[in-house]
């Protein structure tokens, strides 16, 4: 018998080395093993609307969607899609040509990265940012260039330095990559940033990937700012939605692409060799989702800002800073009040100290030591679960 050997070289590339196991997996897998209540990965734990669910029923007995759907997604609901952005926005998209769905806003960053960065290419992303946009630009070959969104403790946000990221564009970057409402920090960009960036894209013939799937998450006086609504940004906007995190039901895995034909032609290249298609039952139901009527997303809105507000309570009242967040379901707060200054080592002792789940912001960085203490919270989640857990996080910090 030929003995086995292991062969020398390492089975992951370089490009994708420093990415393993996410946090994600490690917190969850935490919470399961302590029954701690699990804060950290952000999906809801209870369904979206009933009637939605009940579309998605109907199109699988009805043999809608149980074979391959349409390579750009079925047409109901690409004409849903470019519905929803004249209705919200006043954007007119031809849901032919400019509308793609995916399997998710995940497969939507990755095929479009794919397929619109060489190999050298700079792009510039907000830092913190979701994990997904590292592995997708290491995977494209290119350079990620994290411009750091900075604490502002007096206004309880983090704050973009314009000047931070016009001093990042160099001859070699190719997009700017962002985000909002902003996961992790809670951070919607107002229309004068947004505005400064248009403009720094058009002065330097960048394209721009706005990742958009908290649009109907903003609270307060904030408002979501599409960028392809703002001068020149039409012809270089790559817009990204998704369902999952405006209807709850984030297994069905739908999102979108919305942009000018030739950007969708190549977003859908790519696209075509990762999933090919997905979710074809749930892209009818999807469809539906879409028309509901105004009350619907306001009424989700609200039962959300009331979720934000007690859970960022009961964190005030344990001890931590808290940025309260404008946008998204996400809370993100300062340990360093607790005495604690390593986000890791206290999210990982915090299930056993407190029985609560969360994930430490520094994942989301490069500059590690700029997140260091910070830990995020999700409060997507049904009201008794947020009381229970503000409960645990009183007690065990609160004096």
């Amino acid at each position: 018998m030929t003995a086995m050997t292991t062969p020398a070289r390492p089975f992951l590339n370089r490009r994708l080395a420093e990415f393993g196991t996410t946090i994600f997996a490690e917190m969850s897998a935490l919470a399961a093993t302590t029954g701690s209540i699990n804060l950290g990965q952000g999906f809801p734990d209870a369904d979206g609307p009933e009637e939605i669910r009940e579309a998605a029923v109907r199109a699988l007995r009805d043999g809608r969607g149980n074979q391959y759907p349409p390579g750009p997604g079925v047409p109901e609901l690409r004409t849903a899609i470019a519905d929803h952005q004249r209705r919200r926005y006043g954007l007119s998209f031809d849901p032919d040509t400019e509308v793609l769905v995916t399997a998710g806003a995940t497969e939507a960053i990755a095929a479009t990265l794919l397929a619109l960065l060489e190999p050298g290419d700079e792009v510039i992303a907000l830092e913190p940012y979701y994990d997904s946009y590292a592995a997708c630009i290491a995977m494209a070959g290119a350079t990620r260039v994290p411009v750091t969104l900075r604490p502002d403790a007096e206004q309880a946000r983090f704050r973009l330095d314009l000047d931070e990221l016009r001093d990042a564009v160099t001859d070699r970057t190719r997009l700017l990559l962002i985000n909002t409402p902003h996961n992790p920090t809670g951070t919607v960009l107002t229309r004068e940033e947004l505005t400064a960036i248009a403009e720094l894209a058009v002065e330097r013939d960048l394209l721009v990937v706005t990742d958009e799937v908290y649009e109907h998450l903003v609270f307060g006086e904030a408002a979501h700012v599409p960028a392809a609504t703002l001068p020149g940004m039409r012809e270089r906007t790559v817009t990204i939605g998704s369902a999952g995190k405006t209807f709850s039901f984030t297994g069905w895995k739908v999102g979108w692409v919305t942009a000018a034909p030739g950007l969708v032609t190549a977003v859908r290249a790519a696209k075509q060799f990762l999933t090919y298609v997905a979710s074809g039952p749930f892209q009818y139901a999807v469809a539906e989702a879409l028309r509901l009527p105004d009350a619907y997303f306001d009424g989700f809105r609200a039962d959300m800002l009331a979720k934000r507000d007690l859970l960022a309570a009961g964190l005030a009242d344990a001890g931590f800073s808290v940025f309260r967040p404008a946008g998204t379901y996400f809370i993100t707060t300062d340990i360093r009040p607790l005495g604690e200054s390593d986000g890791f080592a206290f999210c990982r002792a915090l299930p056993e100290r407190a029985g609560v789940v969360a994930i430490p912001n520094a994942v989301f960085y490069d500059h590690k030591e700029a997140g260091a203490p910070y830990v995020r919270f999700a409060f997507c989640k049904r009201t008794e679960v947020l009381a229970d857990a503000t409960e645990g996080l009183r007690k065990a910090f609160a004096h």
